[in-house]
């Protein structure tokens, strides 16, 4: 599977990595009982976290939230510490690293980090679960 932008979510996440998505991609969500999901941005709502709390997301006046005046805000600094603590990774880390080194190197760099040679799809940053 090739990560692409399209599945970055504004928070940072990469939603070619999440435990939903790889699930609906391979067909086992509901043999699973995992509810479906095809990316942040792909959703009605744009982002599963942040959008209805953000006016930025909101009007689309951003695409991420590292673009925001506001960056990092309370409501991104809460997912982040949910993410370093349960999955050891930064939201705002990624932003940053987005922001910086441009997505293309994120992406990269994501596909070294959760596609390994002793797994044949993609490991889930929540279970771990090669999909």
């Amino acid at each position: 599977m090739e990560f692409n932008k399209d599945l970055i979510a504004p928070c940072g996440m990469n939603c070619g990595v999440c435990k939903r998505y790889l699930a609906t991609k391979k067909g086992i969500n509901k043999e699973q009982k995992i509810p479906e999901c095809l990316g942040c941005r792909f959703q009605e709502r744009k982002c599963s976290f942040l959008k209805g709390k953000c006016e930025f997301l909101k009007k689309e006046k951003i695409k991420f939230c590292y673009e925001c005046p506001d960056f990092p805000c309370q409501n991104l600094e809460t997912l982040d510490k949910r993410y370093r603590t349960r999955y050891n990774t930064s939201l705002i880390g990624n932003l940053k690293e987005i922001k910086g080194r441009g997505l293309k190197r994120f992406l990269a760099a994501e596909a070294k980090k959760w596609q390994r040679p002793d797994c044949e799809g993609t490991i889930s940053i929540h279970d771990g679960k090669c999909y």
